[in-house]
């Protein structure tokens, strides 16, 4: 899911093409079907996201499409922890009469399954290459963000705010003399930022001192909604464990397998090598430990790092996340756009109309320095101006083509649910991780079965 979040900036010349852009379909003027489109029904184009940096950033940036189209934009910020519920509601209460209250709605990458599969969502395949390149969304933000099922080549969303999990660490501690000196005698190689989670956990330990409140690492850990499963999932993938196996939504003998517990019990290690309460730690908890300068490194999603560069200056440093033995593997975030099927017809023509402005890549180019602005654009992921422009884009950029995601089939939520749970309690050592891993494997097998998945 996607998570709290802020980005990045990129040089002023990116910016110089932005006024000269002329929007597709509207003509030549910067106030074609402006005027009389823009208050034809006497509403405002009106998208929902969550509570966050990244919609305060979409809001700055529409002015410019309102400007050229005369068409208002509304960014509507729905607290996290109701975000879910009040936007399926939405939806269940629309009529026609009463259509939805967003013409958008920016959805977590899991809603995706339930938003197509159950007409909530306008389905965007033939529309969208008309008005943009398709090469140009990269393949992990399309597969994971917008198509259903998972490289069908069905879109029904277009790329909002992209993410994934990296690190961030405290560079000036990293770079003491006497820090430095103290690790090399201890372990026996220079104190460096890890590359493996064996490495991780080394230094972690090397820096966990509670007498002193200095702590080794924050990871997601809470209980509610995601997180915990996001943070896991770095380190799952990574062991060579598995949610269901390769190619299909069979849980068990790839869920319950010997890198999935070895995954869960490098992460209940880790977790001991943090500040009291490290076990449960939501996005916000798990930086905030970073951020009173307690702690070496935080584990996060990199939509929070432009938040701690401004705090920290040239003393912290941002990185991707270890290795384990199966490889490098990072947990996606982010979200689309989506254009609700309970709204008229006329109205989800101007959604489209804000969706194919905002994919340009000029506009793309603003939209990376806003607070949260992450993007999908392939060309610009690659460039050098965008990689050299903050000391988070590099290893968000290196971070992109490792990115995986949980479950987005219609009923995520119940496996959510599971897997919150029995990861939780093999975590708590309330039940043997292998037992708690086959127990989550029969009953992610019959939510599918029960939903027709399996």
């Amino acid at each position: 899911m996607d998570r709290s979040l802020t980005r990045r900036a990129c040089s002023a010349t990116l910016l110089a093409a932005a006024a000269a852009f002329v929007l597709p379909g509207c003509g030549d003027s910067p106030s074609a079907g402006g005027g009389p489109e823009g208050a034809a029904d006497g509403k405002p184009l009106t998208i929902w996201w969550f509570e966050w940096d990244p919609p305060k950033g979409l809001r700055e940036l529409a002015k410019d499409f309102t400007a050229q189209t005369g068409i208002a934009v509304e960014v509507k910020e729905i607290p996290l922890a109701s975000y879910q519920e009040k936007t399926f509601l939405e939806f269940g209460n629309a009529t026609t009469s009463h259509p939805t209250d967003f013409d958008i709605v920016i959805g977590d990458s899991q809603w995706i399954g339930r938003g197509a599969s159950k007409g909530l969502y306008l389905e965007l395949t033939d529309w969208l290459p008309t008005v943009v390149d398709l090469k140009t969304i990269h393949d992990r933000a399309a597969k994971y963000l917008c198509e259903y099922p998972e490289g069908s080549g069905k879109w029904f969303a277009a790329p909002a705010e992209t993410d994934a999990i990296g690190v961030a660490y405290r560079k000036d501690w990293f770079e003491d003399a006497k820090e430095k000196e103290a690790f090399q005698a201890k372990y026996g190689r220079p104190l460096a930022v890890p590359d493996t989670w064996d490495e991780f956990k080394q230094v972690a330990e090397f820096f966990q001192r509670p007498a002193e409140k200095r702590y080794g690492c924050t990871l997601l850990s809470g209980r509610a909604y995601d997180a915990m499963t996001m943070g896991l999932q770095n380190l799952l993938w990574a062991y060579g464990g598995a949610w269901h196996a390769e190619g299909s939504n069979a849980v068990k003998g790839a869920l319950d397998s010997p890198g999935t517990v070895a995954a869960i019990e490098m992460f209940r290690e880790l977790l001991k090598l943090g500040p009291n309460g490290a076990e449960n730690l939501d996005y916000g908890q798990s930086i905030a430990c970073f951020e009173n300068e307690s702690t070496a490194m935080a584990l996060n999603y990199f939509a929070f790092f432009p938040g701690l560069a401004k705090k920290f200056g040239d003393r912290v440093g941002f990185a991707v996340v270890p290795k384990g033995p199966k490889g490098r593997v990072a947990s996606l975030g982010g979200q689309g756009f989506s254009i609700s099927t309970k709204i008229a017809a006329a109205r989800q023509e101007k959604a489209k109309k804000f969706i194919a402005w905002f994919l340009q890549k000029n506009v793309q180019e603003q939209w990376i320095t806003k607070p949260g602005g992450f993007t999908a654009h392939t060309e610009i992921l690659k460039s050098d101006a965008f990689r050299k422009a903050t000391a988070y884009n590099a290893p968000f950029a290196d971070s992109i083509d490792s990115m995986r995601d949980f479950w987005n089939v219609p009923c995520f939520n119940e496996l959510l649910s599971a897997t919150q749970n029995w990861v939780g309690q093999a975590i708590d050592g309330q039940v043997d991780t292998l037992t708690a891993m086959q127990k989550l494997a029969e009953e992610k097998e019959r939510i599918l079965k029960e939903n027709g998945l399996l």
